[in-house]
């Protein structure tokens, strides 16, 4: 059931690592079979690059941050091994972690290696009979939420890692941060975006909570069972994860939460499953959440508007990249289309005060 886009393929042109000092820094730190190194490159994903080491039939898995990036808390190697390590004795459905190196002569970047966990992801673009059924994806998105749940409810405490973050005044900086972020990166003038943010600046709720948050929680970070039922075995993509308000990273999960009454573009390049019948809708998901998380829903329009925005500057940090040639990526060329989409559909979102039904 594995799509071809899990599939690991071969390197894309400039990314490419050097392979030598790579082996020879695994081979000294891991004990690991006499094959010959062979080096594929998982090629979905935008942010950071995430590569197949085979050594016979040992398989590794190694991430590292795109060129021309500065590392910081999204890119941060280090950062992500710190919160595998400490998550993985605890919490099965990490990925078990095994070396950092920040030494920049082995592959000219930071990087860490983690074991390869086998399963089904789900992507946008995935062959329609490779897609549940609508029971199993009725099944597979409560499950979802319960795993949004579960994550949110971890005893960051025990696996220390209460200095990932700091909880108290999240949400005003990550308004104040993502604004900043987006103007740095910004190309073209959307209006309807800036509304967006200046009326996020504006609305900030002042309830205070904290959990362990992803900040990327979607169906393409999450690998399944390879049989029907379907169970989530593994949650990928721990990079942005950090300690903070829980409804901050429900709202991102809303903001990547496409439905059949979202606009045709949106629909047409979504890079996920939701469209799938079977879905909870963006209302049923909340709904589900405040159920199993007991947390009162009150002003649900607010993380959802952040979401969308959220989504709309990282795209548009991944566009600059493009525009000023860091990237030849031709994945890359239309996404000032997608920012535009996004912060109509927040502006809509504000407009009509509701998440569902927008257009």
């Amino acid at each position: 059931m594995l799509s071809k886009s899990d599939k690991a393929v071969k390197i894309r042109e400039g990314q490419s690592l050097k392979t030598d000092s790579l082996e020879t820094y695994i081979r000294n730190a891991m004990e690991l079979p006499k094959a010959h190194m062979e080096v594929l490159q998982f090629p979905s994903g935008y942010s950071n690059l995430t590569y197949l080491l085979k050594f016979g039939k040992k398989e590794l898995v190694l991430r590292k941050p795109p060129q021309g990036v500065k590392i910081k808390s999204g890119h941060d190697m280090g950062r992500e091994f710190r919160i595998l390590s400490g998550l993985h004795p605890l919490y099965n459905k990490v990925p078990q972690p095994f070396l950092f190196s920040d030494e920049l002569s082995i592959i000219g970047t930071p990087f860490y290696i983690m074991e390869r966990m086998h399963g089904v992801i789900f992507r946008g673009h995935t062959p329609k009979d490779q897609l549940p059924d609508l029971n199993q994806m009725r099944k597979l998105s409560e499950a979802f939420v319960s795993t949004l749940v579960e994550i949110h409810s971890f005893n960051y405490h025990a696996a220390g890692l209460e200095n990932l973050g700091r909880p108290d005044g999240y949400v005003k900086r990550q308004i104040e941060g993502w604004t900043k972020r987006y103007i740095k990166a910004k190309t073209d003038e959307f209006k309807p975006l800036e509304k967006v943010y200046t009326w996020l600046n504006k609305n900030i709720p002042t309830e205070k909570r904290s959990a362990l948050i992803h900040n990327d929680f979607k169906y393409d970070n999450l690998i399944l069972s390879q049989d029907k039922s379907l169970n989530i075995k593994g949650i990928l993509d721990w990079e942005m994860a950090t300690i903070g308000d829980p409804l901050m990273d429900l709202g991102t999960t809303l903001g990547y939460w496409i439905q059949e009454s979202d606009p045709d573009f949106l629909k047409e390049n979504s890079m996920n499953i939701t469209l799938v019948k079977g879905n909870l809708t963006r209302s049923q998901l909340v709904e589900n959440y405040a159920q199993k998380s007991n947390i009162i829903m009150g002003n649900i329009l607010f993380y959802y508007v952040f979401g969308l925005f959220k989504i709309a500057a990282i795209i548009q940090q991944i566009y600059f990249r493009y525009k000023n040639g860091f990237t030849t990526d031709i994945r890359f060329k239309n996404l000032d289309r997608a920012v535009a989409m996004y912060g109509k559909m927040g502006l809509q979102a504000i407009q009509k005060n509701k998440i569902d039904n927008l257009y």
